[in-house]
């Protein structure tokens, strides 16, 4: 089995639900061994358990423009990781949740994306086309907000469960499997 943790910063709980959805997607791919990863606050960064893995996902808010504080803190001590190279040629992606349909959402995107290429990993970013084109109704659409470097979701300021439209919920669940099958196919 191959190994993909889905390494998420939470606030509020909604980018850990979202994350939930990332997870079960990866999940339903043969040959994959999915693993939630909680960052910052309390918890403590698993370094050796990340070595290992094949592949990562990256998750957090969209704070003020870009992670958020906890996931900034993440990326800034993965430095002995990036000096040893440990994660050079793994598959990474990320997603995030705001709760904006924008957001800012693509300035943190784009700073996830620079943080895995920096660390020599490979980008992969969401190719399912925005489903609003072809009638689908909004709040059914998979890759509703149009992104195509990450995985967007908005979050309204309710329960995590009952924050996430359908189609955003199945966008995750999609993102997951995308990268899993992708991951699986790098590894073949």
């Amino acid at each position: 089995m191959k190994k993909l943790a889905i390494v998420y910063h939470s606030g509020y709980g909604h980018t850990a639900f979202a994350a939930q959805k990332v997870f079960e997607g990866a999940a339903t791919v043969d040959g994959i061994e999915a693993k939630l990863v909680a960052v910052g606050g309390d918890h403590v960064t698993p370094w050796e358990e990340l070595k290992n893995a094949d592949a990562l996902i990256f998750g957090t808010p969209t704070y003020m423009g870009s992670v958020s504080a906890p996931f900034k803190g993440f990326m800034d001590e993965s430095s002995k990781v990036w000096m040893g190279r440990e994660w050079k040629d793994k598959v990474a992606a990320g997603f995030t949740v705001s709760g904006s349909p924008s957001g800012d959402k693509q300035s943190t995107l784009q700073a996830l994306s620079t943080f895995a290429l920096q660390h020599g990993m490979v980008w992969v970013g969401y190719d399912r086309m925005p489903e609003v084109y072809t009638g689908v109704a909004p709040e059914n659409a998979r890759n509703r907000l149009g992104s195509f470097s990450g995985l967007m979701l908005q979050a309204a300021q309710t329960a995590p469960d009952q924050s996430f439209l359908p189609g955003d919920l199945a966008s995750a669940s999609d993102f997951g499997q995308r990268v899993a099958t992708l991951f699986a196919k790098k590894i073949r």
